[in-house]
């Protein structure tokens, strides 16, 4: 379940991206062995929530079948280049989420934004209960220097997902192309780590 944004007066102003199955494809082939020796691991969720899917952007029910794999989320050339681990649902469907739409994953969680700007340093950060990030996250994108950020858990620090602009009916060609180029450099096109 998911719950949009209110209060923008209507005006669109955050997309949430949740990563993509093709990107993990290649690892739900894999034995235990092979996955070990990319640093992955197969887990069999055994609570909910607990094991939250990067791919869905939902929790694993107890009993379905997972890989925590390390993951290059932040892999631009800048001081904040990072990986973590991250959970992927062997059944996950990549989420469609919608514009200012918020999934119940996020919800139910202490997070922490991290903003960044077209040189992939990081603006802007703050931790906050999921029940409160529509607010600040349209807070940060007030700010035109903000080109995108980044939703971790913030107790175990573990990549979320990433968090585009909407682009405006007002923002001119010129803003929007040098978000663009922005985002090119941090590509949504991520892999696992090797």
């Amino acid at each position: 379940m998911t719950a949009r944004i209110g209060g923008t007066e209507g005006m669109l102003v955050f997309q949430i991206s949740p990563l993509r199955r093709s990107d993990f494809e290649e690892l739900f082939q894999l034995d235990d062995e092979a996955l070990a020796l990319r640093g992955a691991k197969r887990y069999v969720a055994d609570k909910a929530p607990g094991f939250p899917c990067r791919v869905s952007l939902q929790d694993a029910e107890p009993g379905e079948r997972l890989i925590l794999v390390p993951f290059c989320h932040q892999p631009a050339s800048s001081p904040y280049r990072a990986s973590g681990p991250i959970f992927v649902r062997e059944a996950a469907l990549t989420a469609a989420v919608a514009p200012d739409t918020i999934p119940a994953l996020l919800r139910s969680r202490l997070l922490s934004l991290r903003a960044y700007d077209a040189g992939h340093l990081m603006i802007d950060a703050d931790v906050v209960d999921g029940h409160e990030i529509e607010s600040r996250l349209a807070q940060m994108f007030e700010r035109d220097e903000v080109s995108y950020a980044h939703i971790h858990f913030a107790r175990p620090g573990c990549f979320a997902c990433r968090v585009d602009r909407v682009p405006s009916q007002g923002e001119t060609t010129g803003s929007r192309s040098r978000r663009r180029r922005a985002a090119a450099g941090c590509s949504r096109t991520r892999s696992w780590c090797s």
